[in-house]
């Protein structure tokens, strides 16, 4: 999209909805500033791990693709968790693997 944007007294601009909108930009984000002779390159700063909607689905955006190893050990992980849950066994999220290292990255 190309448009005409006006600077204002405090050196500001809006930038348009539809662009917000494609960018998933919110209020508050931050965006990285580029400038070169005549022109200004604005880009979104993401964090390294977000949601995003994709063609209206929650997307896990990561900077790098999970290994099959960590996909397969989560599945395992949920799968244990609801088989416990279904025996009435509720320690069963307690004592996942998964559940151990997020205990151990919160300390």
């Amino acid at each position: 999209m190309n448009t005409t944007l006006t600077v204002d007294k405090a050196g500001r601009v809006v930038l348009p909805k539809p662009v917000r909108d494609e960018l998933q930009l919110a209020a508050g984000d931050s965006l990285e500033l580029e400038s070169s002779e005549d022109r200004i390159v604005l880009r979104p700063v993401r964090g390294t791990v977000g949601l995003r909607q994709k063609q209206g689905i929650w997307v896990l955006d990561l900077d790098e693709p999970l290994s099959a190893e960590a996909v397969n050990r989560t599945i395992r992980d949920i799968r244990k968790e609801r088989e416990g849950s279904w025996l009435g066994r509720t320690s069963a999220v307690q004592d996942s693997p998964t559940a151990k290292k997020a205990k151990q990255r919160r300390r």
